[in-house]
């Protein structure tokens, strides 16, 4: 069993990350979806072996837009999610997941945490770090073991929206 903690759009906010770092100690695989990117620096360098950090739309230095995540069997497509219309429409994401052979595709960009099955693919979209948790800030907490994945959003208020 491994555990993956995704989070996005923390845009600068550095003290919410700090407020997560019990959970990033105890996870096996960090990802931060972009728009934030220079925020992650000092966790990925305290975990370079289990952190991967995107860049989103507005972050001007330079880095991955995407990444593909093998983990127990389960394969994990992340973007920040603006070059796949995430704000308009899952099934552009969801079609690109699929086409990699990703079950699992994380992105950001919305700031709306939501977690949906388009097509047979789980799309989890963590919200945003950019407010603390305790008011409307959300992360997503992945659990992956033996080919099943579930994911669960932390921090409900935004997410009951």
């Amino acid at each position: 069993m491994k555990t993956l903690i995704a989070i996005s759009d923390s845009h600068g906010h550095k003290e919410n990350l700090e407020a997560l770092s019990r959970v990033f100690e105890e996870c096996d695989y960090i990802v931060h979806l972009g728009d934030g990117r220079a925020d992650m620096r000092e966790i990925s360098e305290k975990y370079p072996e289990k952190t991967y950090v995107l860049k989103g739309n507005c972050d001007l230095c330079g880095g991955l837009k995407e990444a593909e995540i093998q983990i127990e069997g389960v394969k994990v497509f992340a973007c920040h999610g603006d070059l796949y219309r995430v704000k308009s429409e899952p099934y552009t994401l969801a079609a690109e997941a699929k086409e990699r052979g990703a079950g699992v595709a994380l992105y950001g960009h919305t700031h709306r945490a939501a977690i949906e099955t388009v097509n047979g693919v789980t799309l989890v979209c963590p919200g945003n770090l950019k407010s603390p948790l305790y008011r409307g800030g959300t992360y997503a907490y992945l659990v992956i073991d033996k080919e099943k994945c579930v994911a669960t959003l932390v921090g409900a208020e935004q997410v009951d929206e």
